[in-house]
């Protein structure tokens, strides 16, 4: 049977701070991630990209606040921002913590669909996922969604599932953008390595409009499949970050001004790609690590037919330099992401410690920086359950 993830089913419980439910401070945290195969395709419904969540975290808390309104205090944005509340919208600067606050906004409207008031709250946020204000490429815009969410949910009491969290955390982002295909939340929601296919954004959207959170929470929302993958056997996944902060957004945005997503083109990347995606599922379950090297080589090719197509700029010298010196380790590597900087990848067959050495000091030389990362396995809920 396929394994899948945790999360069917409804909230476990509902109370208001200090009324039985949790404690008035409420500290979570999520994990960063990193694409292994998909990126692109997975942003139309449907197309699948597998991921690893990585031991790097945002961590949100969650007090108790004065008076009616919510404040945002974040390591990623500059001073103190209060939001008065209108409703369930919150007014304010949102410049640097929007994910935060359409988080906080869609806890609180579910919250309020229980017929109850949200409470003022202070939410500090904490990021390990940039160097010096520079990010890593790592997802920090998910993580602070879903670890915002986590926190404040919890702060009002809710009890979440792993998947109960990813759909509330996907919510409060295509509020903002409902071209995110929600991979990296997933990721961030229930960690290890995973297999995802992007549900329809804009039904969502259209479900929370007209029926509410809860409603669009426990709704079906076709093309969505998440599914637990092993870890790669006999195969260690590095990472390497190249210095260069890069903004999938723009590179999205500049294939939808194309109308890209509706050529043949397009078409053929997304057949080629989800045969990739399943490769890459396939040699994890089976414990092949030529075959998983094999369809890393085949991700990376695919990435760069694209980007000879359409000239998005995905390989950059360093990028190209990472791949390049994980070839000549004897392994195979890509971008993570849509490039254009962040982080590369690379799988190395395990049991020759040499050859590990030979690829980081080759990426030094290049400047880039091999990131000593960990994958994140979720923290207090089950691992997987059957289908």
């Amino acid at each position: 049977m396929a394994r899948t993830c945790p999360g069917e089913g409804g909230v476990t419980a509902f109370a208001r701070p200090g009324d039985g439910g949790e404690k008035a401070t409420i500290t979570r945290r999520a994990p960063g991630k990193l694409f292994i195969a998909g990126e692109f395709a997975v942003v139309e419904p449907g197309q699948a990209a597998v991921l690893v969540a990585v031991d790097r975290y945002v961590t949100a808390t969650a007090t108790a606040g004065p008076g009616s309104d919510v404040c945002i205090v974040s390591d990623m944005a500059a001073g103190a921002r209060r939001f008065e509340r209108t409703g369930t919208t919150l007014s304010g600067d949102s410049s640097g913590v929007r994910h935060a606050v359409s988080a906080i906004e869609t806890v609180e409207q579910w919250v309020a669909e229980f017929g109850q008031r949200p409470a003022a709250v202070e939410v500090r946020i904490d990021s390990a996922l940039h160097d010096g204000g520079v990010k890593y490429g790592l997802g920090s815009s998910a993580a602070v969604t879903v670890a915002v969410a986590a926190a404040v949910s919890a702060f009002h009491g809710m009890r979440l599932s792993a998947g109960e969290l990813f759909r509330l955390a996907m919510i409060a982002t295509v509020r903002i953008d409902a071209r995110s295909s929600g991979a990296d939340l997933a990721a961030s929601a229930f960690g290890g390595w995973i297999a995802y296919r992007s549900p329809d954004r804009a039904q969502i959207r259209t479900l929370v409009g007209r029926d509410g959170v809860g409603a669009a929470l426990r709704a079906r929302w076709p093309g969505l499949a998440v599914r637990r993958l092993p870890a790669p056997a006999g195969a260690d996944l590095l990472v390497g970050w190249t210095g260069t902060p890069a903004l999938t957004a723009d590179r999205i945005a500049a294939l939808d001004t194309r109308n890209w997503w509706r050529t043949a083109g397009y078409a053929r990347f997304a057949r080629n790609s989800d045969e990739c995606v399943r490769g890459v599922a396939a040699a994890l379950r089976g414990e092949h690590p030529d075959e998983l090297l094999r369809q890393i080589h085949r991700a990376r090719r695919l990435l760069t037919g694209l980007d000879t197509a359409t000239g998005l700029g995905i390989f950059t010298e360093r990028l190209a330099a990472l791949c390049a010196a994980a070839e000549t380790a004897g392994g195979a590597a890509k971008p993570s992401g849509a490039g254009g900087g962040d982080c590369g990848i690379a799988l190395l067959g395990t049991g020759d410690p040499d050859r590990r050495t030979e690829l980081t000091d080759r990426w030094r030389a290049a400047d880039i920086r091999p990131l000593p990362l960990a994958v994140a396995y979720p923290e207090g809920t089950p691992v997987d359950q059957q289908s």
